[in-house]
C-alpha cells in the first residue's frame, strides 16, 4: 500500500466507509451473534446468556468506541452537538438503517444532553421469532457504556423506555457528569 493509499485511509470519514461488503459483514456478525446467544441459552440457561452478551457487547463497544476516537477524536462530552454526532456515528458503525432504525436529538425538554430513540430494532425481531424475547436482559447500557469508555469520555446514559419491556421505543438519555 503506498502512502497516499495509506493517508486516504485514515482520513476518509466514517460515513463514507459504508458500502455492500461492509453492510453485508455487519449482518453476518450480528446473526454470529444471535446464534451464539441461543446456544448458550440451550446449554446454559437464558440467565447465563444474558451475562455473557452484556460482557461480550461491552467489549465491542469498547473497541468500536476507540476506533471512533482514533479516527475521529475525543468528542466533547459537554457539548450536545459533539454527544449526538458521536452517538450517531458508532450507532451506524455498528448497525445499519435496514437492522435499527433511530436517531438522537437535543434533549426535548430542553435539558441537558442528548436523547436516541429507537423505533425498530432487529435483535427483538429475532428474539420474538426464536421465542427468546422472554427473559432477555437488553445489553444496550452495557453496549453504550463501552462506547463511552472507548472514547474516553464520562457520561450518565440512561434507559428511559424500553421495547423489550413494553415501550413503544428504546429511548435513552445521555449527558456529561
Amino acid at each position: 500500500m503506498t502512502a497516499q493509499e495509506t493517508e486516504k485511509l485514515t482520513k476518509t470519514p466514517v460515513a463514507e466507509l459504508e458500502n455492500e461488503l461492509t453492510e453485508a459483514l455487519r449482518q453476518f456478525w450480528w446473526l454470529h451473534d444471535a446464534r451464539w446467544y441461543q446456544g448458550v441459552k440451550k446449554r446454559f440457561g437464558q440467565e447465563v446468556a444474558n451475562e455473557i452478551n452484556a460482557e461480550a457487547l461491552r467489549f465491542v463497544g469498547r473497541r468500536v468506541g476507540s476506533w471512533y476516537a482514533d479516527r475521529e477524536g475525543t468528542p466533547d462530552a459537554c457539548s450536545a452537538a459533539a454527544l449526538q454526532t458521536v452517538i450517531e456515528g458508532i450507532t451506524r458503525i455498528m448497525t445499519n438503517e435496514g437492522m435499527m432504525r433511530s436517531h438522537a436529538e437535543p434533549d426535548p425538554d430542553g435539558g441537558p444532553g442528548v436523547q436516541t430513540v429507537i423505533t425498530e430494532h432487529f435483535a427483538l425481531r429475532m428474539l420474538r421469532a426464536a421465542r427468546s424475547l422472554e427473559g432477555y436482559d437488553c445489553p444496550c447500557l452495557d453496549m453504550r457504556g463501552g462506547w463511552f469508555e472507548g472514547l474516553g469520555v464520562e457520561v450518565r446514559d440512561e434507559n428511559r423506555e424500553c421495547m423489550r419491556t413494553g415501550g413503544a421505543v428504546c429511548r435513552f438519555h445521555t449527558e456529561s457528569v
